[in-house]
């Protein structure tokens, strides 16, 4: 039956067969059985067409298998931004082979009359399927977890794996000779993050400290210490502080491998996950320790050093052990944090003391100390709304590891003491401006942060961690730290007085009290 019509098209004039062309292909071909009545045609049937009078569209859709009712549903998606997600647009070789796999599984006694419907339900993947149109991207799908979480009372975690697992996967990937891979294991020893909190506490009390010798402009102030040793003195506190941190951090691994590996946040450390020997660590802590301590007593004055050495036992021999005895360890690490702040003080102090003035109660139990304790107390009432809602995030791992934390063992206690500490920043902010360490801009910052710490502590506390309430306090812990401490030191009493001198000149004074007259022979 097709045979009559192939022949006329190509004993046709050109003209005319150019014209016919379109409706030739549009016209279902044969099927094996019809096509071996005339091999003539069949030869002929395949001989394809000259590039010259081929359209661009029909000869793309032909070299790459596409039929033309399914390139609408390829243009309408094409420009979709999440197109490599939804799986609505595929490689043009995948369509080709699956219209071939198609074509040899029909069957080759299906009609003409039942081919559209055929090929309507063999379409190729590059057409949107109903799956792929319900696909759930994957924001949408964490955003749903999380209202789903929250509405069954439950909490996702806070907190990602902390700065020491990131680097023990980091030091875990490169090749076990490189000098990156041990400097990375080390570094994760030391717990980047925390050691960081601590340096900005303890220089932050520092430069808070008010020394008037450094913002006057008489020259006459020699016997007062010059910009170049307070420069020194920082610098040898930084190096000696962050030392003997990363010493009590090291040695609080050293402890506990066991009791890590049985945690999600902490089972990819070093000593865990055998990056390097126990007793490889212990060195460590003892060199930072010493070298750390050792810069503080050169740098500083003995009192910093004690303070710094305190810290370290504290920490390492007290804290540690302490965690799985009583949930006093709680108030014990939060001492740990209030004693960097205290250390930056008194090395400030040291520099301005005079002989005999010098002793440690001096700089720890005198008039000028209040500023520092001040600090120091900022730090200890810190601790509990950060780590309370830390912990309960985690508090179910805490209760599997044996560490006896308020967010297991007490959870309306956690809350409690979350909100009291919170509370409990307002009046220690005030102090620091009542006695004249900072100016008019750190009350109304402060007052701002404390207050936005106080509202998440009360949702916390009102909703016992529930319904994200602990992820918010977490948070705003986060961001209210270091607002009060970089906003102490923007706002230090009698800065901006000193440049203000320096632009604008000394103000103007009677000069009648520089003259000073002789009695006339």
């Amino acid at each position: 039956m097709f045979a009559p019509f192939h022949l006329s098209i190509f004993r046709s004039p050109p003209g005319l067969r150019r014209a016919m062309i379109p409706l030739r292909f549009a016209i279902q071909r044969p099927t094996p059985q019809e096509a071996l009545s005339c091999s003539r045609c069949l030869i002929r049937s395949r001989i394809s067409r000259p590039s010259a009078i081929r359209g661009f569209l029909s000869s793309s859709h032909r070299q790459n298998g596409i039929a033309e009712n399914q390139i609408s549903a390829l243009q309408k998606t094409y420009f979709s931004p999440n197109r490599a997600q939804d799986g609505s647009v595929k490689r043009l070789a995948f369509h080709s082979s699956s219209a071939s796999a198609n074509s040899v599984n029909s069957s080759t006694s299906q009609s003409a009359s039942n081919a559209p419907q055929s090929s309507t339900n063999s379409a190729p993947s590059g057409s949107i399927a109903p799956e792929s149109q319900n696909h759930e991207l994957p924001h949408r799908r964490r955003k749903r977890l999380k209202e789903l979480e929250i509405e069954n009372g439950k909490e996702e975690h806070a907190i990602s794996p902390d700065a020491s697992a990131q680097l023990s996967n980091y030091s875990s990937a490169l090749p076990s000779t490189s000098i990156r891979r041990k400097f990375a294991a080390y570094l994760a020893l030391t717990k980047p993050r925390l050691s960081f909190l601590i340096l900005l506490s303890t220089t932050s009390a520092y430069s808070m400290y008010p020394i008037s010798s450094l913002l006057t402009l008489d020259p006459a102030m020699t016997q007062l210490p010059t910009l170049s040793t307070s420069t020194l003195t920082f610098i040898y506190l930084t190096i000696g502080t962050f030392l003997a941190s990363c010493s009590a951090n090291t040695m609080n691994m050293v402890f506990e491998p066991k009791f890590d590996a049985l945690m999600s946040r902490t089972r990819n450390r070093p000593l865990v996950r055998g990056l390097m020997s126990r007793r490889a660590a212990v060195f460590f802590a003892i060199g930072t320790a010493a070298v750390g301590l050792g810069s503080l007593y050169i740098g500083t004055n003995p009192t910093v050093t004690a303070l710094g050495a305190a810290n370290i036992v504290l920490y390492a021999f007290i804290y540690t052990p302490l965690k799985r005895i009583s949930v006093i360890n709680t108030w014990v690490g939060a001492l740990v944090g209030g004693i960097p702040p205290l250390m930056g003080w008194v090395a400030a102090a040291g520099q301005v003391a005079t002989t005999g003035h010098d002793t440690w109660r001096d700089m720890l139990f005198s008039e000028d100390s209040i500023g520092g304790w001040l600090l120091a107390g900022i730090l200890f009432a810190w601790q509990f709304p950060h780590f309370n809602a830390l912990s309960h995030t985690i508090r179910e791992e805490y209760k599997g590891a044996g560490y006896r934390m308020l967010a297991w063992v007490n959870p309306a206690m956690n809350a409690r003491v979350a909100l009291r500490y919170s509370v409990l920043m307002f009046p220690i902010s005030i102090g620091l401006w009542w006695i004249g360490t900072v100016g008019h801009g750190f009350l109304v910052g402060s007052t701002i942060a404390n207050g936005w710490l106080v509202r998440e502590a009360y949702r916390f506390w009102k909703h016992q961690g529930t319904q994200g309430t602990a992820r918010g306090l977490f948070w705003a812990s986060i961001w209210q730290l270091p607002i009060l401490l970089v906003g102490g030191m923007v706002t230090k009493k009698g800065l901006w007085d000193g440049i203000w001198q320096k632009i604008f000149g000394h103000p103007e004074e009677d000069d009648d009290e520089y003259f000073y007259y002789e009695d006339e022979e």
